[in-house]
């Protein structure tokens, strides 16, 4: 598998399966059933056949895969380098075997379901870091589930860095169509945003963003930055963080050649992204950019996680647990994700 990273035109994805008790494994056949995105590159699936197989009965698709009980096993794509085979390979599931479908508790965060996705993202990211793919996707996880098999489990990033052992500044970016989000703080209660907010982090959180855009083909980011208090602050009346802190931050990213404007009251420049005035909007905290994005597009939004070595991707809504099993969970966000993890893996190997 790692001769194949060289010689195929296509790039490898690793493939996690998300949590079983909610609408990952119907998502998960319903996008291995669309065959322009799996003959855009070669899925390698991480997980438990028979969790797969329950996912396509409730989605009501055929899976055409193949399936090894080891990665070792997984066929290498012997094709001239440079070419394109005649037929792409299909999608591989190396099976686990770490779930019996009885021990699933549907619409239910369970320790089971935690070990379960746990499991398969760490052989995924593994299998990347390793050289034998070339970007992550995962269907949805339950942080809850999450934390029940990996208590230090905060968020994804949290996993990641333990996993590969890789202290790298990450950070995750939500997207829709060719609008994306950033944010300066994650994952922190609100009352601790205001003293993060330092010119470093506002730069270093810049910088990574134009980073990852070039690398899935924007030639010059635009992006414009958000205040933090009410109407960018009104001149000082609402808090001088804009005054002293975000502005000269972002004359600084403009001195170093960022194409960066604001700051910009919070609830108005979205608006003007939308219609085409930047490409990103580098909010100051989590929320901030996440309930607009959310309500531009909560079907097609995807999550990536950005600042490691290969991207890592995935639906940015989460595991759905009021329509799991119904049949009627929306594959849009899914195949994007895996869009734009082909995309930037493409981009990457050129």
């Amino acid at each position: 598998m790692a001769n194949e990273c060289r010689e195929s035109v296509r790039p490898t994805i690793a493939l996690a399966m998300g949590d079983p008790a909610g609408v990952s494994p119907e998502l998960l056949a319903r996008l291995l059933a669309e065959k322009d995105v799996t003959a855009s590159a070669r899925i390698v699936i991480f997980g438990d056949r028979r969790i797969l197989d329950g996912g396509a009965e409730v989605a009501g698709v055929s899976l055409d895969i193949d399936t090894v009980a080891e990665e070792a096993q997984v066929p290498a794509e012997q094709v001239p380098a440079g070419q394109v085979p005649a037929e792409p390979a299909r999608p591989v599931l190396v099976d686990l075997k770490n779930l019996d479908p009885k021990d699933v508790t549907p619409s239910t965060a369970t320790l089971a379901g935690g070990r379960f996705a746990t499991e398969n993202f760490r052989r995924a990211l593994l299998c990347a870091a390793a050289g034998k793919a070339h970007a992550v996707m995962f269907t949805p996880f339950n942080k809850k589930a999450m934390r029940f098999a990996y208590p230090a489990y905060d968020d994804e990033i949290r996993f990641i860095s333990d996993t590969l052992k890789d202290d790298s500044p990450a950070r995750e970016f939500n997207v829709l169509d060719q609008l994306w989000n950033a944010r300066v703080t994650s994952h922190i209660p609100l009352s601790e945003v205001a003293n993060a907010i330092t010119a470093d982090a506002i730069l270093r959180n810049l910088s990574l963003a134009d980073s990852c855009m070039r690398a899935a083909g924007f030639a010059r980011p635009r992006i414009a930055v958000a205040g933090l208090n009410p109407h960018a602050g009104d001149g000082g009346n609402f808090g001088r963080e804009e005054i002293d802190v975000i502005e000269p931050a972002v004359n600084e990213a403009i001195r170093r050649g960022y194409a960066a404007e604001g700051p910009f009251p919070a609830d108005t420049v979205f608006l003007r992204a939308k219609r085409g005035d930047f490409n990103a909007v580098l909010t100051m905290y989590h929320d901030q950019g996440q309930i607009a994005m959310k309500l531009m597009g909560f079907d097609r939004g995807v999550t990536l996680v950005g600042g490691y070595s290969f991207p890592i991707c995935t639906p940015a809504h989460g595991t759905a647990y009021d329509i799991a099993g119904k049949g009627i969970a929306n594959v849009g966000a899914t195949r994007q994700a895996m869009l734009l993890a082909i995309r930037m893996a493409s981009r990457a190997r050129a």
